[in-house]
């Protein structure tokens, strides 16, 4: 697997919603996500041997969230704290010290960005990580919203496209185009 990022320890390579309700099979399925993990693996080596920071955010919702259709919301039941549904695919390569990031937590607020409510912009500066290397999914909702947030904190952002799938396949195009203009490198 061709690696594009030579990392190093002001990096943190940043995970986004690699969860089972998110791949094949879930309440949230995006075609092609499971095909995304073995990729995702070889970044998360590379990074853990050049002493990068790893770090995998996840939607963990009450099970009465306000982003459900029932309450209203867009989405169907997903990704509902301690279900399997919420869990991390079992294929995904976490080392025992990656950082988990827990989002929209909270019964009456969605948030699709890892800095949503998070702390995790003052956590990365605090660790004096200068440059965040997103993947995961979905590339047109939570990882386009995870890398705009992450280059508005003022890291240098670099999206790996390969290693993202968007929920709407004709949206791909669309999304590249709107993080370039928000100064993120988008690696093929």
């Amino acid at each position: 697997m061709t690696r594009h990022v030579d990392y190093g320890t002001r990096d943190a390579l940043l995970v986004v919603d690699m969860q089972n309700d998110f791949c094949e099979g879930g309440a949230l399925a995006v075609t092609g996500g499971t095909a995304l993990v073995p990729g995702i693996n070889a970044e998360i080596q590379a990074a853990r041997e050049a002493g990068a920071l790893v770090l995998a955010s996840r939607d963990w919702h009450p099970v009465d969230h306000v982003s459900f259709q029932h309450r209203g919301g867009p989405w169907p039941v997903h990704c509902v704290q301690d279900t399997p549904g919420a869990a991390f695919h079992p294929g995904l390569a976490l080392p025992d010290e990656t950082i988990r990031v827990s989002k929209a937590t909270a019964f009456d607020a969605d948030a699709y960005s890892a800095f949503d409510g998070t702390g995790l912009g003052g956590y990365l500066r605090d660790r004096g990580v200068t440059r965040v290397v997103v993947c995961g999914l979905a590339m047109d909702v939570c990882v386009q919203a995870t890398a705009r947030d992450a280059r508005q904190e003022g890291f240098d952002v670099v999206l790996l496209e390969r290693l993202t799938e968007p929920v709407d396949p004709e949206a791909r195009g669309r999304c590249r185009e709107e993080l370039e203009q928000a100064g993120i490198e988008v690696r093929a």
